[in-house]
């Protein structure tokens, strides 16, 4: 049986540097622009599948079978459609440059890689419902044919587990050179009073009413 693909936007936020991001990989009931309509539960038996064997489909970079990119930690149908979360491959060159297309909104897409298990066809209207699909992959692409399906986080500053991340994320999302982050860090502990394993939403508020401690 061929694989076939459906695409999907998806809109984006950026979690800091961590390379996480989510978003939904397919919306049901919207009609896309090759006329097909994903319907709720069209995943249910797939997933299952998938969680029962300890894997999930592939996360690709343009439907390019050799290009994987990451991998998804979660898989969900909801009221709106496919949830998912992802972690991104950011030590690899497409991977990190993935990432930093999606923080920057020049990559929303999603795509879905498929096999359909039952579907129906309206003759009148031209529009296949899938209602059962086998789920091989799911791509970040370009140019998706739907545009209801966008990548709706990436995670921020808040949900950054260590200081070495702060430090990372005032580097390459604030533009701080690798100087003024470690100072700005190192100073933000001292006043805090608070090692690397402590609550780090006190040390991040801190960080953002302490901007000037860098000035002279």
């Amino acid at each position: 049986m061929t694989t076939k693909t459906l695409d999907f936007s998806c809109e984006l936020k950026a979690n800091g540097d961590t390379g996480t991001f989510e978003g939904y990989g397919s919306i049901f009931n919207i009609t896309d622009k090759g006329g097909d309509i994903v319907v709720p539960g069209a995943f249910t038996e797939t997933l299952a599948t998938q969680k029962a064997a300890g894997r999930m489909p592939a996360m690709l970079w343009q439907h390019r079978q050799a290009e994987p990119i990451g991998v998804y930690t979660s898989m969900e149908e909801d009221a709106v459609g496919l949830k998912v979360k992802g972690q991104l491959a950011l030590k690899t060159a497409r991977g990190a440059e993935a990432y930093e297309l999606m923080k920057m909104g020049a990559l929303s897409g999603m795509s879905i890689g498929y096999r359909s298990r039952d579907d129906s066809y309206d003759r009148v209207t031209g529009v296949r419902s899938l209602k059962k699909v086998d789920l091989v992959e799911l791509s970040l692409v370009t140019f998706p044919m739907n545009d209801a399906s966008r990548v709706s986080a990436v995670k921020t500053i808040e949900e950054l587990d260590s200081l070495s991340e702060i430090e990372r994320h005032l580097r390459d999302a604030c533009g701080m050179s690798k100087s003024e982050a470690t100072t700005l860090v190192s100073r933000i502990k001292s006043v805090s009073g608070r090692s690397d394993s402590g609550e780090l939403g006190e040390l991040i508020a801190l960080s953002k009413r302490n901007q000037n401690l860098l000035q002279p």
